[in-house]
């Protein structure tokens, strides 16, 4: 018996499962797929908000401005990447000067510090490759990027060092209140039994309410496409750069990662399926001729990925945190949309407290640890730093990755910290390694080599993102001997 499930390891469970890890309870966190950071928390904009196009007074407004004030000691306590580059809002007529004042007011009710309305030649002395027949700029400097992934790692390893357990590939197929007070949670891989259960499934959310019998809310999914471009673009913009919103969202954005590449998109559909993340031409075009109007020299050619991910969009326009409104020891985090990874660190939170009013007082653990080392990043260190950690491990001076030199030493620390990765792209998100400019073309076999000899698994057995995406499928020479058998 569990004190408390949470389910869906996002950023948000993730946060939330940090925060609990805090007391002394009985945590753990089941998540349906082969690795933590995904669905929507891997493929989004990356972006930390300022809060200023949330609704004054929603839950929105919020723990985006809460959220984006803690990112500071996140980024100290976890050893995450977050870089404070401000955003800019372009207005590009009149009608458009009009939306950057209402964002002003809003902005200043919602407590963001900083902002300004700042004039063309302002924002060219900022970002010289603006259009340069823009008219004026809201310049939010609170605003800033980061890893999506990386922070959830970071948090759930963290998490994990604290005493709670995490169980990959538990999809959750039935829930039930039993008569002591009570859940039963059925998975793919056995029964949970807790007190509370913690909802952060994402776009899954609905369905899981509704496995009781409920129908609180339900959430929309919505696809958003992006272009990915290689860090030889990734000086175009210095800061965060937005257009004037719509009611579906902020808007095509062009943004450089913390990584160094540039980032475009996305765009805004809703559609029925909640696993589809495929991109569209249209969806991609769209995304393409958008940002030009900010960008009017950007090009397609140094494009090495495109992708797409899904926004979990609940039908009473904002949040949903707290308790369920029908049955004792449900709690809902859903409909978790944009800003929500800026939120993420305050609802982590908010989450405790709200428990800790329904069980009583918590107990704070006495050997909690809130730091956590990231992986070494060979590449960013020193000349005298990369020699000394060669020294004390010649793996870090073989490279396997070379289009974002990692690695050996960085890949198989990955596979040994307390979260576990078993995937090619839990390795790539953990480490960068097939993330750049051939994604993966040549260092792909050499990191199934390592996977196969530290995890001791065959080839065979390595898959790129889990169930059905084996890379290896057998070996050419014993199947044509097999083959040839049967003649």
């Amino acid at each position: 018996m569990y004190d408390i499930l949470i389910i869906g390891a996002g950023v948000i469970g993730a946060s939330v499962a940090r925060e609990l890890s805090r007391y002394d309870l009985n945590i753990a966190v089941l998540e349906a797929r082969e690795d933590v950071a995904t669905a929507t928390t891997a493929a989004n904009s990356a972006i930390v908000h300022a809060g200023y196009d949330c609704i004054p007074g929603s839950l929105m407004a919020r723990f985006n401005v809460e959220g984006n004030g803690l990112f500071d000691e996140i980024k100290s306590e976890l050893d995450i990447p977050f870089k404070r580059t401000g955003s800019l809002v372009l207005a590009f007529d009149d009608e458009d000067k009009r939306m950057l004042e209402k964002l002003f007011i809003q902005g200043e009710k919602n407590g963001v510090e900083g902002l300004e309305i700042i004039s063309r030649d302002e924002v060219m002395d900022r970002e010289p490759n603006i259009n340069p027949n823009i008219k004026s700029a809201l310049w939010a400097p609170t605003a800033g990027i980061t890893c999506p992934y990386e922070l959830t790692v970071a948090y759930m390893e963290n998490a994990i060092d604290n005493g709670v357990k995490l169980f990959l590939e538990h999809t959750v197929t039935g829930l039930s209140k039993d008569r002591d007070g009570s859940f039963t949670v059925i998975t793919s891989k056995g029964k949970f039994r807790a007190l509370y259960i913690i909802n952060c499934a994402g776009v899954q959310g609905d369905m899981i309410s509704n496995m009781l019998g409920l129908e609180e809310f339900s959430i929309i999914p919505r696809r958003g496409e992006y272009l990915l471009y290689d860090r030889k673009y990734g000086n175009t913009v210095n800061s965060v750069i937005f257009q004037p919103p719509s009611r579906r969202g902020k808007g095509v954005l062009v943004t450089q990662t913390v990584d160094g590449n540039l980032l475009v998109g996305p765009n805004a559909e809703d559609i029925t399926s909640r696993e589809d993340i495929s991109t569209t031409n249209s969806g991609l075009d769209y995304v393409y001729n958008m940002a030009k109007r900010s960008i009017p020299d950007l090009t397609r050619k140094g494009v090495i990925r495109t992708f797409a991910g899904l926004r979990a969009i609940s039908d009473t326009g904002d949040f949903i945190i707290g308790p369920s409104t029908e049955i004792e020891g449900l709690f809902h985090v859903a409909g978790i949309c944009s800003p929500g990874l800026s939120a993420a660190p305050a609802i982590g939170k908010e989450l405790a407290r709200i428990i800790g009013e329904h069980v009583g007082s918590l107990r704070e653990k006495t050997d909690f640890n809130p730091y956590r080392c990231a992986i070494p990043r060979f590449k960013d260190l020193s000349l005298g730093e990369q020699q000394r950690l060669i020294d004390k491990d010649p793996r870090y001076g073989r490279v396997i990755c070379r289009c974002e030199t990692v690695t050996e030493g960085e890949i198989i620390e990955a596979l040994h910290r307390s979260l576990p990765v078993n995937t090619i792209d839990g390795v790539k998100r953990r480490t960068r390694a097939g993330m750049g400019r051939c994604q993966g073309g040549f260092c792909t076999p050499r990191i199934m080599d390592i996977m196969a000899r530290e995890l001791h698994v065959s080839m065979e057995d390595i898959t790129k993102c889990g169930a059905d995406s084996n890379i290896v499928v057998g070996k050419i020479r014993e199947k044509r001997e097999r083959e040839m058998k049967t003649i």
